[in-house]
């Protein structure tokens, strides 16, 4: 059985698209295709066999719009305007920045501030100290609450503090974008702070004048070069273009209701196994390999189960998660006497030698997980802290739209009655 190429020449893209080289290279430069150079001096390249062939869906929907209800809503259908985050090439940009340089060179506020506004130095003003601050009676019911329910997660935490801080939080109706900015700084900061209570003398009036990594990194009880790692991570987990999530923040931003509720929504989203959720099948994949014995038996169990590897393999990165690649690496430079990070190594290197997948951002949040000893299920509760700059920038690009977000049903059910 002949294999399916991945890659097309330019002439066989072109014909295939029915375009001319031109076109062809202004989709690339669009980063509606991705292409890759074939050789070391960069002047031939080739282009993903997968783009090529989702342009040519797009349009034969376009042509026939009964093909297109049958395909809505599946990946990569509908495409909707946004200025955020470019993925191309197996790298991915926020406001044409590569995000794997601002990972390790600026703050987390200071990438709300790129998303939110499109430009860094908005940060001082949109993280104000004052403008950050809840009542102390707020931290300590939900410290009450916490307490008397340990099982809760991280982010059925998160949804609880935002629905409590909402019932006060009048500032949030106003969606102008400045206000949005202000609101979702609020926000941050709250969530922040939910992931480390209940801690006595964590809400402190100095709490409101230090980063998101840096509250996580205290508030865990963690040496102070961790915030470095945490915050990588945090900007890394930032926004990743239209995923389930961010679309859910869309369609809910787009009813014009408050950041608040957008946040809850798309939190719920999150959790899934197909989403954030997928992290919590990696730890407890990871949990019980004590050694580099128990990977390989381990691993084999689930491939003869038909069962995929969790933690492994990106759609968008056939080449490899660039998110994972950062963390990982970040985490060999800073601690490479780890057993916790040798035994994910392990991991990884048994995953390519059965199936020769790379490593994604979900396998790379867990390993930060267990290197830095963080609470249980602290991996997903960084991805949602991250991704909620994300959402608020979603939303205050979906605000600026006046159109409701409303797919009509292609009704399959049992054809009308007569009465009678």
């Amino acid at each position: 059985m002949s294999k399916t190429p991945r890659y097309f020449t330019a002439a066989e893209a072109a014909e295939k698209l029915g375009i001319t080289a031109a076109t062809l290279y202004a989709y690339v430069s669009r980063g509606l295709i991705r292409s890759e150079a074939m050789d070391d001096k960069r002047r031939t390249r080739r282009y993903l066999v997968e783009d090529v062939q989702k342009l040519i869906d797009r349009k034969e929907q376009q042509a026939d719009p009964a093909k297109a209800a049958q395909s809505a809503l599946h990946w990569g259908v509908p495409m909707m305007d946004s200025g955020i985050t470019l993925i191309n090439e197996g790298r991915f940009y926020y406001r044409g920045y590569d995000a794997a340089h601002l990972a390790k060179q600026h703050t987390l506020e200071e990438i709300a501030a790129l998303i939110w506004t499109g430009a860094i130095e908005n940060h001082a003003e949109i993280f104000v100290g004052e403008s950050l601050k809840f009542s102390p009676t707020l931290f300590k019911t939900l410290s009450q609450i916490f307490v008397s329910n340990p099982a809760l997660a991280y982010v059925q935490r998160y949804q609880i503090a935002l629905a409590m801080a909402a019932a006060d939080d009048f500032a949030a109706y106003d969606l102008s974008p400045e206000a949005v900015s202000k609101t979702g700084a609020r926000i941050l900061r709250l969530l922040t702070l939910t992931a480390v209570l209940p801690i006595n003398n964590i809400v402190t009036d100095t709490i409101y004048r230090v980063s998101t990594a840096q509250i996580l990194t205290k508030g865990w009880g963690l040496d102070e070069h961790a915030a470095y790692l945490l915050n990588a991570a945090l900007i890394l987990c930032a926004d990743h273009e239209l995923n389930v999530s961010a679309f859910t923040a869309r369609v809910i931003a787009s009813a014009e209701t408050t950041p608040y509720a957008i946040v809850i929504g798309a939190l719920s989203a999150m959790q899934g196994f197909k989403h954030g959720g997928n992290s919590e099948r990696v730890a407890a994949m990871m949990r019980p390999m004590m050694s580099d014995a128990d990977i390989r038996p381990a691993l084999v169990d689930k491939l003869r189960l038909g069962e995929r590897i969790p933690g492994f393999g990106h759609k968008l990165y056939p080449q490899g998660d660039p998110r994972a690649a950062v963390l990982l690496t970040l985490l060999e430079n800073d601690a490479p006497d780890s057993s916790a990070l040798h035994l994910a190594q392990a991991v990884i290197a048994e995953v390519r030698a059965l199936i020769d997948i790379p490593p994604n951002i979900d396998f790379a949040l867990v390993t930060l997980e267990n290197v830095l000893n963080l609470p249980r299920g602290s991996a997903l509760a960084i991805f949602a802290l991250g991704r909620t700059v994300g959402w608020i920038g979603h939303a205050i690009e979906q605000y600026s739209d006046p159109n409701l977000i409303r797919p009509r049903a292609r009704y399959i059910g049992i054809p009308p009655r007569e009465n009678g």
